[in-house]
């Protein structure tokens, strides 16, 4: 059975594009690839962002690190390690091998930017720990916009390490959203002796979490999740330990909530197999 969560009425004149669309006077919003990382420790804990107040989308909310799909990240020459495009387009319901590992690059990418985090290394070596000020000034020039990964990684002679992510879901917002994602998710370990650091452009905090203790704040709300994260959640805390995420078999569907409106009261309709965790609101 869906899921119905009631949104603000106010929220973007929602009501209005939910009517626009399905009378065909608004075309719903172009979809943009994007890719979120899940970064566990044992606990099990899961790295959490807060988003800051002035973000224009999901201001406030706690999330995994992520973001959208750059061009450069398609960047054929940039070294890989790990199952090929191919596989990961398999399972991610990607169109074709360049935007799978667009996927995974942006993946890794963004891991580094929000979090410090990165997941790569020395083609068939360790993975490297990005420490110093010299990893500092490469990641404020990746922020920045001044290099691109691809050559920051070509640089000092790294692959990805796309043996280390673990396909997990797949998110696509519904069409009445301004704002339109087609995200896939993925899960990881905390690559050992990497220490997460944030960036304030991008998060007000930083937090390890427990999944279920999560899913309490968010009840109580002392914690605001999006629909992806709260139901992500949820499913760690039924499976209990990182060993089980990580090892856990999942057929990936992709999920599409839609909007829809009843006498000007716009609610969001999440679908029967997202299984959303009861007594979360939006």
């Amino acid at each position: 059975m869906s899921t119905r969560i009631p949104l603000n009425k106010l929220k973007d004149g929602i009501a209005d594009r939910v009517a626009g669309i399905a009378e065909g006077r608004i075309a719903p919003a172009e979809v943009r690839q994007a890719s979120t990382v899940m970064i566990l420790r044992d606990g099990p804990e899961v790295l959490m962002m807060k988003r800051p107040a002035a973000m224009s989308f999901a201001a406030g909310a706690y999330v995994f690190p992520g973001g959208r799909v750059d061009p450069a990240d398609a960047d054929p020459s940039i070294g890989w390690h790990g199952p090929a495009p191919s596989a990961f387009a398999a399972r991610l319901g990607a169109p074709d091998e360049d935007v799978a590992r667009a996927l995974v690059c942006a993946a890794i990418r963004e891991t580094f930017e929000e979090a410090g985090l990165l997941l790569a290394g020395a083609p068939d070596g360790p993975v490297t720990v990005p420490s110093g000020e010299a990893w500092e000034a490469d990641r404020a020039e990746l922020i920045a916009g001044t290099t691109t990964f691809g050559e920051l990684l070509a640089r000092r002679g790294l692959a990805l390490r796309a043996d280390l992510l673990v396909p997990w879901a797949r998110w696509i917002t519904p069409e009445a959203e301004p704002k339109r994602y087609d995200t896939r998710f993925f899960v990881t370990r905390l690559p050992a002796g990497q220490e997460a650091t944030g960036h304030a452009a991008e998060a007000d905090r930083l937090a390890w979490v427990n999944p279920a203790d999560g899913l309490r704040a968010a009840r109580d709300h002392e914690m605001f999740l999006m629909p992806p994260t709260a139901t992500t959640l949820n499913e760690f805390a039924r499976l209990g330990d990182v060993g089980a995420i990580l090892g856990e078999e999942r057929s990936i569907v992709p999920i599409q909530p839609r909007i829809v409106a009843e006498d000007g009261q716009p609610w969001l309709e999440i679908p029967p197999e997202a299984d959303f965790p009861d007594g979360v609101p939006r």
